[in-house]
């Protein structure tokens, strides 16, 4: 008799259970985090500094590019006056110069990547922290980010969240 009472309790929660969820409402939101990036204000400053980082690499690469011609006119110049062992040193040294100009070239990109990193970083998590915050307060069970490439469909009836994380960011459009 407690069995049968047991499994009937047990019946009655999981219809009460599966009744309440059905009434729950499922809320879907999308946000594009990459247009949120682009609209943020402090992209611009973040851009302004990697711009600037960039055109001392440019000078300093220019630099070295300049050195480099000019040896390199001055060992076609003189090439058929200079002794053998001298021809070999200076096209060592172009060849060095050449290397040196690749791997500055290769650091320049490197550090572009990571100073490009460490300016987003704080912002990308701004904007991650005002979905979640968008998310809790609208109620919406599942907002999407259109820049993961992941996302192959979103319904016409999503609601589009990227001007409610946008007002908590404090942008005006």
């Amino acid at each position: 008799m407690t069995k049968k009472i047991f499994i009937t309790l047990a019946a009655c929660l999981l219809l009460a259970g599966t009744a309440a969820y059905a009434q729950q409402t499922v809320s879907v939101a999308y946000v594009n985090s990459e247009e949120l990036l682009q609209v943020f204000p402090e992209k611009q400053q973040a851009a302004e500094k990697l711009l600037l980082l960039s055109d001392n690499y440019k000078k300093e690469l220019e630099l070295m590019q300049n050195e480099y011609n000019k040896k390199y006119s001055d060992y076609i110049t003189y090439q058929a006056s200079l002794a053998e062992n001298i021809k070999l040193r200076r096209m060592q040294e172009l060849t060095e110069l050449e290397n040196r100009m690749q791997q500055f070239m290769e650091l320049a990109q490197k550090d572009m990547e990571l100073q490009e990193m460490e300016l987003l970083q704080p912002l990308r998590k701004k904007i991650g922290d005002a979905i979640h915050a968008v998310g809790l307060e609208q109620r919406f069970t599942v907002i999407y980010d259109l820049a993961d490439p992941g996302i192959a469909f979103v319904s016409p009836e999503a609601v589009d969240a990227n001007p409610l994380v946008k007002k908590k960011l404090g942008i005006k459009e």
